[in-house]
């Protein structure tokens, strides 16, 4: 079973860098704050908005092993789901963060996929008849009754993953598909 994506999850970094940690946190601050600031004037709700990781690192001269200064970075995580704006919400984030955006991922997922689930176990479970019908006739035995239907746990699907592209004007971002899967097994007695 085939369904589009609805909903985009995007990972924005920011990172800076200073002689001092308490400027470059305070740097940091200020482009993330910029980079949430856009997510929610673009309608993102507060509660698909999350710092996913925040890390302050000291740098140091490779020749001598000396702290030179402090790195910090920073990431929020945003889910959206109006896809088709996915990239102007990137372009306005590297606006606002400057050269200190990082844009680390951006994942497609389907929000309510039971309506499509449904309908992969429907087309699971008619294979199963199809082709235990198959076997019985290739055996020459009959296909009596039903006994049990279970529904094999598998992978949970995959969201696609892809890396934007910063190098273009405007951040083209494409949903594509994804593919939900449904395994059963079906026990026959053999009539």
């Amino acid at each position: 079973m085939v369904a589009a994506p609805d909903t985009a999850t995007v990972v924005l970094g920011v990172e800076t860098r200073d002689r001092s940690a308490t400027a470059a946190l305070t740097a940091n601050s200020d482009r993330a704050n910029a980079v949430i600031g856009v997510l929610q004037a673009a309608g993102v709700a507060s509660a698909d908005i999350r710092t996913s990781q925040l890390n302050v690192f000291p740098t140091s001269a490779p020749e001598t092993g000396r702290i030179t200064g402090y790195e910090v970075s920073n990431q929020v995580t945003a889910t959206l789901h109006d896809i088709a704006a996915a990239g102007t919400l990137i372009d306005q984030a590297a606006a606002a963060a400057g050269d200190a955006i990082r844009v680390q991922s951006i994942q497609f997922s389907i929000a309510d996929e039971s309506a499509a689930r449904a309908e992969a176990r429907a087309d699971a479970v008619r294979r199963a008849l199809t082709q235990a019908q198959q076997l019985a006739d290739a055996a020459g035995v009959g296909l009596g009754p039903v006994r049990s239907i279970v529904e094999v746990a598998g992978q949970p699907p995959v969201p696609y993953r892809a890396e934007a592209d910063l190098a273009q004007k405007a951040v083209p971002v494409q949903p594509g598909s994804q593919e939900l899967s449904v395994t059963v097994e079906v026990v026959h007695d053999i009539a």
